[in-house]
């Protein structure tokens, strides 16, 4: 009979789902980059202030991946990340609700999906963050 070796990382699922957020938002950022006129016609807002946020995008995705790529994960910029999630969803709702950014109908269905996506990203951060802390 052979051993088996089981170890435990406890930042597997955080890292995850810190590279799950980052792979869509930088996705999404580049889409909203390239494709600004589009897009634009399609959602709503001006192509300038989608390849605004299209840099944005991705560049907060490649720092998210950089983060779920550290050897060590910082709770502090994971709580960071957290937050700036959080943020978004409640601005993207925001935006729909007072029509501020002069969405299509597809473009507030669109934004409200982004916005549920967002806050599961959070939500699964949070509890990758509490697997992470646990003893």
């Amino acid at each position: 009979m052979t051993a088996l070796t089981v170890t435990t990382d406890r930042t597997k699922f955080l890292r995850l789902a810190l590279t799950a957020d980052a792979v869509v938002t930088g996705g999404n950022g580049l889409v909203y980059l390239a494709f600004a006129g589009p897009v634009s016609t399609l959602l709503g807002p001006d192509a300038g202030l989608l390849r605004g946020i299209g840099v944005f995008l991705l560049v907060y995705g490649a720092a998210v991946g950089l983060l779920a790529a550290r050897p060590t994960i910082s709770p502090a910029a994971t709580t960071a990340v957290i937050a700036v999630n959080i943020a978004w969803t409640l601005a993207g709702v925001a935006a729909v609700v007072t029509g501020a950014l002069g969405f299509t109908t597809v473009g507030a269905i669109w934004a409200i999906a982004q916005a549920l996506v967002v806050a599961g990203f959070a939500e699964l951060q949070i509890t990758g963050l509490r697997k992470a802390r646990a003893n």
